[in-house]
């Protein structure tokens, strides 16, 4: 699973070669939490130490949803014409007066998954893929989705909507394609909750060619005014306690560095609207999202204090003691605007990341000072990097937490080994019941394989939930990068062709994200060379040696170069950042071929070694573990620079059926006879009976003739 660094601005969707898992680009926002958020109502437009397990116990107040549970997104398709008349009819409404409305796949937060009751996008249009962006006008709907969800989008879709295939030659951005239809002039609405700032500004200047103005329509969401009863009820389950013996810090230390480095920036505040990263600087942990242990809140720090706006029922007991022994105040999740309303009038210099905090927030931020101003109230601040005083202002800033989340401190990387070890047992005993059952002729489809994985890492102690919806592809379903199997469509697995099963686990000490590829019957020469050369360029990105502050891009051509040798590549990135017990997903680190994230990888940034090859409608391959960063002692430091490599987090069997030894240098079978023996030696101790024989026939040296 790659992640991902591109702004939700990307409307057009140019760069769908994402990859794996990530890219969920886009997700839905907005419910009744987002209407009472929404407290002053306005229109405005923008003119043009090593844990042991036994002291891990199962999350039980934690389920994660099977595939087949997941059905009951189909419901929403139902009568989409009359949803697209209703909304329409919404655009003439006094106070909205629109032409265009965009409805985007966020959250107010960002978030790469999202809860039900956000899902707009897909109430609106009756497409449930995970990526896409709807745009309706007065008489026009149009739908982009990338090249993972092209089928999926023509069967859900109605015959009012216009399938928008982003990516291919000749299809429209988002943009181009108002530009195109509208007339100029025309008013553009969006709900600015769900559009970073940096993302709406894009968008106004994109549309502004055509001379159209983007409406920023705060009072409320109009896919919401139509959805109304049907709509699913926000999350409320509990807040939960991150231990400090995995998260390393309390978070009396981590208040204190994040006002050191306000104050270093001058500033005075930050609102902080990233979910990972409220759930990282408090230690606590949610289950609002699928997938993510975090919990829809907003975050507030001053030098002085700390408001955590949330649903106050999912704060327990226990919670709210911790809070006030942190100093940390509860604030109602819809009071956010009020809240950054008061900074602005206090003369606040307000740290705000562009490119995650949305636009309702900065504009309710700078209308407050400016109405203020205005009534002569001058507003005044302290400045403590000049030493002068002048009004609220926003200094805009990636957010500080976002590299310090990133390095992960020692508690942290020890409960991703130890989560990694659990892991894998885990996967040993369903890859042993998976091979028996084939062995002897049971017919098994790719979801309930799945689900079947999904029992018995729930078995395994500390499991939360599954960190990602589940790859799993036999055959050409393996050569779909992003391929998720429903229950109503999708393939028997078959035991003469590859399969593909990329998936993890969230564990209350560490977040897991492995793939393999295997062959039940007999490969062909093709997939043997292919899955080879996979295995070449993720050797040698294991191994890697580079200089401190390195960007992870400079790497990624050491997991391509033997795929290259023969004219094959991927088109997806090699690696990306993973959190602690946190989203599998995390940057800003990441290994790509897209050089425009110049984020240097350092010690104890976690990241996933992934490449792989797919042909289109005969198969895909990937190998899939998760790397930690740490120090190498090299004989030579040229100019006095640290060099890095990388250390092994995932411990699991790579199938030696599927490799062509011919290809491999004497070092790669080394190396893969090491990484087994490794395996056998840390994974064995917790596996007994079947597994464990499976385990010890798949860990047995390689030798090279």
């Amino acid at each position: 699973m790659e992640a991902l660094s591109l702004s939700s601005a990307k409307f057009a969707l140019n760069s769908f070669n994402l990859h794996p898992h990530y890219f969920r680009l886009f997700s839905l926002s907005s419910s009744p939490i987002l209407q009472g958020l929404k407290s002053t109502p306005f229109i405005s437009s923008i003119p043009p130490n090593r844990t042991s397990f036994t002291n891990i116990k199962c999350c039980k107040s934690f389920t994660a949803k099977s595939s087949s549970e997941l059905r009951k997104l189909r419901q929403l398709r139902v009568n989409d014409d009359e949803k697209l008349r209703a909304l329409r009819e919404l655009f003439s409404k006094p106070g909205v007066g629109i032409d265009a409305y965009i409805i985007p796949s966020q959250d107010a937060h960002q978030s790469e998954f999202i809860a039900e009751c956000y899902m707009r996008r897909v109430y609106i249009s009756g497409f449930t893929g995970s990526a896409g962006t709807a745009v309706v006008t007065k008489d026009k709907a149009a739908l982009w989705t990338d090249g993972r969800y092209f089928l999926q989008a023509e069967k859900q879709l109605s015959s009012d909507w216009i399938l928008m295939r982003a990516g291919n030659v000749g299809v429209p951005s988002m943009s181009e394609w108002l530009n195109d239809v509208l007339t100029p002039g025309s008013r553009v609405g969006i709900d600015p909750f769900l559009f970073s700032i940096d993302a709406a500004e894009e968008l106004r200047e994109d549309i502004s060619k055509n001379n159209h103005e983007l409406v920023l329509l705060s009072e409320t969401n109009l896919v919401d005014e139509i959805w109304k009863n049907s709509r699913p009820k926000p999350p409320c389950k509990p807040v939960r306690l991150h231990d400090l013996k995995y998260a390393g810090v309390d978070v009396s230390w981590k208040l204190s560095w994040l006002r050191s480095q306000l104050q270093n920036d001058g500033c005075s505040a930050i609102v902080i609207t990233k979910l990972d990263e409220i759930a990282w600087l408090l230690n606590l942990r949610g289950s609002d999202i699928p997938n993510s242990p975090v919990m829809y809140a907003y975050l507030i720090v001053e030098t002085d204090r700390c408001n955590l706006f949330i649903d106050g029922s999912k704060i327990t007991s226990e919670v709210m003691e911790y809070l006030q022994n942190a100093g940390v105040e509860l604030k109602p999740y819809d009071f956010i605007l009020k809240a950054v309303e008061s900074l602005a009038v206090g003369g606040a210099r307000l740290l705000i990341d562009s490119a995650t905090v949305n636009a309702a927030i900065v504009n309710s931020f700078k209308l407050a000072a400016k109405i203020h101003d205005k009534k002569g109230h001058k507003s005044k601040s302290y400045n403590s990097s000049n030493g002068s005083f002048e009004g609220a202002t926003v200094v805009y800033k990636s957010s500080p937490i976002s590299i310090a989340k990133a390095l992960k401190n020692c508690a942290e990387i020890e409960g991703m080994r130890n989560s990694h070890l659990r892991d894998a047992a885990a996967l040993a005993q369903f890859w042993s019941w998976l091979e028996t059952e084939l062995y002897n002729g049971v017919t098994l489809t790719e979801v309930e394989v799945a689900d079947r994985l999904l029992e018995f890492r729930s078995k395994q102690d500390g499991f939360v939930d599954t960190s990602f919806d589940t790859i799993s592809g036999s055959g050409p379903n393996g050569a779909i990068v992003h391929y998720k199997p429903e229950p109503d469509n999708c393939s028997v697995v078959d035991p003469k062709k590859l399969f593909l099963l990329d998936s993890g686990a969230q564990y209350v000490d560490g977040t897991t994200d492995i793939t393999r590829t295997v062959h039940f019957g007999e490969p062909t020469a093709r997939e043997k060379e292919c899955f080879t050369r996979v295995l070449q360029g993720h050797i040698a990105l294991d191994q890697a040696i580079f200089p401190d502050n390195t960007p992870g891009f400079v790497l990624d051509a050491f997991a391509r170069s033997s795929l290259w040798k023969i004219g094959l590549d991927y088109r997806h990135g090699t690696g990306h950042g993973v959190g602690a017990a946190l989203n599998v997903h995390e940057g800003p680190q990441s290994i790509s071929f897209r050089f425009g994230n110049m984020t240097p990888l350092q010690k104890g940034m976690i990241v996933s070694n992934e490449p792989g090859y797919y042909e289109d409608h005969a198969f895909g391959i990937r190998i899939e573990n998760l790397l930690c960063v740490k120090e190498i002692a090299t004989p030579n430091r040229f100019g006095g620079v640290e060099f890095l490599g990388f250390e092994k987090l995932t411990f699991f069997p790579i199938q030696s059926k599927m490799i062509e030894l011919s290809l491999l240098s004497a070092a790669e079978v080394d190396w893969l006879n090491d990484y087994h023996e490794q395996v056998w030696q840390k994974v064995s101790a917790l596996l007994d009976g079947s597994p464990r024989q499976w385990l010890w026939e798949n860990t047995r040296p390689l030798v090279k003739q």
